[in-house]
């Protein structure tokens, strides 16, 4: 992996196993858009990035090399092995296919705070209504980051700010009924009655437990934020296109979602979270029935 930095920019030459749709369109997060030019503008950690691939080159725009190396290199997972964990699943004859095509798929490391709130909002959601909430809300309650091509750029809003809001207020940043769970989830996550970033250091049962103490998170929403902020990989979220999926190719018809869930997580094991992206991504892309 061969780095190099220009102005503004910080390229990455063969960096394998690196798709930005694949990454960006897989259900995982929600402030990445796609420009004009194919690639992918996002925020994160309070900062705005562009990614683009070029031939077998990976650019990230708007960034210097100590930034990427203290907040990006994470973020974007790099420092993990996919050939091997490819390599492992494809062990299964289904999941080969899935990670054929879903190759360049990457888990990224997010905010643990963001992710609640923004799989809250998930719930019975559409994803450009998704979005257009989470940009309402960062536009309303974030702070001001700066413009980049033309567009201003908010960070997402803290738990101490939201929780010095109005449900009403919350509810008019398209949130609908979930506006009443994001005001509860910031009321206590403010007022430090649990600490969120912790239950990273618990086993995923009791951390999922945890979550699921907050108003408006279920299994699924907790096992998404579990997967997608808190390197819970055994997590194994299950919504429509993964339950098709897995009645599809493994299970029989209407098999009870914990079911589903104990078979994935014997299945694949430590993996498992990474199978569910291959899989729901192949799934959705090829509408799976």
């Amino acid at each position: 992996m061969k780095v190099v930095e220009e102005k503004d920019r910080v390229i990455i030459e063969k960096l394998e196993d690196f798709e930005p749709e694949h990454i960006f369109e897989c259900g995982q997060c929600f402030r990445w858009n796609r420009e004009e030019d194919g690639s992918y503008t996002g925020v994160a950690h309070g900062k705005v990035i562009n990614v683009k691939k070029e031939n077998k080159a990976i650019v990230f725009s708007n960034t210097n090399l100590k930034e990427f190396n203290d907040v990006w290199f994470e973020y974007f997972d790099l420092g993990r092995d996919y050939s091997k964990i490819k390599r492992e699943l494809s062990k299964d004859t289904i999941l080969k296919r899935a990670v054929k095509y879903g190759y360049g798929i990457r888990i990224l490391k997010q905010d643990v705070w963001e992710t609640l709130i923004s799989f809250i909002i998930s719930a019975n959601n559409r994803i450009p209504m998704i979005k257009r909430a989470i940009e309402n809300l960062s536009q309303k309650y974030g702070e001001f980051i700066g413009e980049y091509n033309g567009k201003k750029y908010y960070s997402f809003p803290t738990a101490d700010v939201l929780s010095k809001s109005t449900v009403e207020a919350i509810k008019d940043c398209k949130t609908g009924f979930r506006a009443k769970y994001i005001f509860n989830a910031a009321a206590i996550v403010s007022s430090k009655q649990m600490d969120i970033y912790r239950l990273k250091n618990l086993i995923t049962e009791d951390a999922k437990k945890e979550l699921m103490l907050f108003a408006g998170v279920g299994p699924k929403v907790a096992d998404c934020i579990m997967l997608f902020s808190m390197e819970k990989y055994d997590a194994f979220p299950i919504d429509v296109w993964v339950k098709r999926v897995m009645e599809h190719f493994y299970l029989k018809k209407d098999t009870k979602l914990k079911d589903i869930q104990k078979y994935a997580q014997n299945k694949f094991g430590e993996y498992a979270g990474f199978a569910q992206q291959y899989l729901f991504y192949y799934a959705r892309e090829n509408e799976i029935k």
